[in-house]
Order: C-alpha cells, then structure tokens, then sequence
C-alpha cells in the first residue's frame, strides 16, 4: 500500500478525533454545475412563457393607430403598458393551458418540446409563475384604466382558461373561444388609450382571428393524421369539408368587412381634409396575405400562426407594405 499523503493523514487524524472536515460547497459563481442547472431551469421556464406569442399582443395598437393618436407619448406609452398585460396575461394562461395538456403535448410532434411536457418545468412551478402574472396583469390594468381595463383583461383570463380546462372540447365553441382573443387584445388597446373601436374594425377582427384559428386547425388536421384525436379531442369531429368551408366563409367577411373600414376611414380623412387613397390600398396586402395563408394551410404549413409571421418572407414583406400605407394614410 503506498504511503500516506500529509494531507491525507491530517483528514484521517480530524476525523479520528471525532472532527468532520468541512464539506465542498459547489462553485455557484463560477458556471459549476449549480449554476449551469439553474441557468438551465430559468431559460426553460422563459420559453414556457412563449414569449414568441406575445406578437399577437400587437393588436392592442391597432385602435389608438387607426384613430391617429400613437404620434403622443402619452397615449403610445399607455398602448405600450397595455401591450406588456396582456403578454404577462397570456403567458400566465399558456403556462395553465401546458399544465392541462402536458399528457396530450407529449404525444404531439412539436408541442412534446414544451418545457412542462418535456419535464424542465414542473406542474406545480408552472401554476406558481401562472397565478402570479395573472393577478400581475389585473392589478396593473386597475392601475392603467380602472375597471374597465379589468374587466378586458379579466374576461380574456378567464375565457382562456374554460378553454384550457373544458371549451376545447366543444367543436365551433372552441373556435370562437380562441378567436376572441384577438378580439379582446384590439378593445384593450382601445380602452388603455380611450379611443372607441369602429364597428367594422371589431368585425374584421373577429372574423379575421375566426380564419386564423381555424386554418391552424386544418392544419393540425391535416398534419396530425389518424392521430389526430390523441392530441386534440375536438379534431375528430371536424371534417376537411367544414374546416375549409369555414376558411372561406370567414376570409370572404374579413376582406368585405376590411374594406367597408377602409372605405369608411378615407371618407373620415377626406372630411378632415386629406384626400389620399393610401388606405384603401392597404385591401392589397390584406387581400394577398390571406390568399398566402390558405395557400399555406391547403399545404398543411400554417399549424403555428407565429411561425408563419417569424418565418414567411412574403408575409412579412406584406406586412411592411400594410404598416407603410396605412401610416401614410393616418399620419401623413
């Protein structure tokens, strides 16, 4: 047996003496393996909270823009706070909505990857963050516009939660219960700025998010195959026939409405004094986006809307093209 070390022989005459040497503590300060593992359960929790949807949370400015009142800081900044309620709204209910599906995600080929379906964050973490934000976001709209703020953002929370736990289930009133969403992002926006919502503008936006979710479930039929009833319940009830029937009746009253706005916001321009027809030129863009996203949809493509805005080029070129009419038809 080799000879003993002077190091080793001093631990063996401590711990004769009855004297535990004092434990390694792991280098949290470093990137030891602590700190690695942490750095791991934060950047996982943040991606539970689908900061990539909050792009949709861009609905609260479209009332405060189309009536002309972003060009104040005051009314930008308060359209700004609307914006981060509803991201910390919505993240708070996409964290329940994992939790209630974490058995369906994992059999999901992309939602498996979920942080709460892949097990980096834990149910009860995950109802934790989620009760936290959501009385966050409630709070903070008492503070912006008073109870009717809260009542918006209320209403949103607790739309998308029945969905989350029962109104998935339910064919069409599935639909419908994800579309207001949308519809309830556009009237925050209107009610954080005080600016009313014109009737067409509600309805485009209502059949608008109608098309969108639906396209996401014709997708999602499309794509998810025989298995489709394994990962959402309702796709077995829905037809290729009435998906896409739904898609057209929902695009066709979205360009009709969109243009009985459009028609309607020059006539209030023109008794303003502006006598330009850069907003019924925005019908182009809208008109062509809608025609890319059924192309997609037909394709099987469009099962994650937000993917289509990050990732299609010709969307986002329309997008641009949309943004630059109607500024210049508003502000110019």
């Amino acid at each position: 047996m080799d000879a003993m070390s002077p190091s080793g022989a001093e631990a063996a005459r401590t711990m004769a003496a009855g004297v535990r040497p004092a434990a390694v503590q792991p280098d949290v300060s470093g990137g030891g393996p602590l700190s690695s593992d942490r750095g791991a359960a934060a950047l996982a929790l943040v991606r539970a909270l689908r900061p990539r949807q909050w792009a949709k949370n861009v609905l609260v400015f479209v009332a405060p823009a189309s009536a002309g009142v972003l060009s104040h800081p005051g009314q930008l900044g308060r359209a700004v706070a609307a914006f981060w309620l509803l991201c910390a709204a919505a993240s708070g209910v996409y964290l329940l909505n994992d939790v209630a599906d974490v058995e369906a995600d994992r059999l999901h080929p992309d939602k498996r990857r979920r942080p709460v379906a892949a097990g980096a964050v834990s149910p009860r973490l995950a109802v934790g963050v989620a009760a936290a934000l959501l009385l966050g976001a409630v709070a903070g709209s008492w503070a912006l516009a008073g109870w009717e703020m809260v009542l918006v953002v209320g209403l949103y929370a607790a739309i998308s939660i029945s969905y989350s736990f029962y109104l998935k289930r339910e064919p069409v009133i599935e639909l419908v219960a994800v579309a207001s969403g949308f519809v309830l992002r556009a009237i925050a926006g209107g009610v954080a700025t005080h600016v009313p919502l014109s009737n067409w503008l509600l309805v485009v936006t209502s059949f608008g998010a109608l098309f969108v979710v639906t396209g996401k479930r014709a997708s999602e039929h499309r794509m998810l195959g025989d298995d489709r009833g394994r990962h959402r319940a309702v796709l077995e009830q829905y037809t290729e026939t009435f998906l896409r029937s739904t898609l057209v009746l929902t695009a066709s009253v979205t360009v009709t409405a969109y243009c009985l706005w459009a028609f309607e916001r020059t006539g209030l321009l023109s008794r303003a004094g502006h006598h330009f027809i850069w907003i019924q030129l925005t019908v182009v863009p809208v008109v062509v986006g809608l025609l890319i996203v059924l192309r997609l949809v037909d394709a099987g493509k469009a099962g994650a809307p937000e993917e289509l805005v990050l990732h299609e080029r010709s969307l986002q070129v329309l997008a641009v093209l949309w943004v630059v009419l109607f500024s210049i038809g508003i502000y110019g």
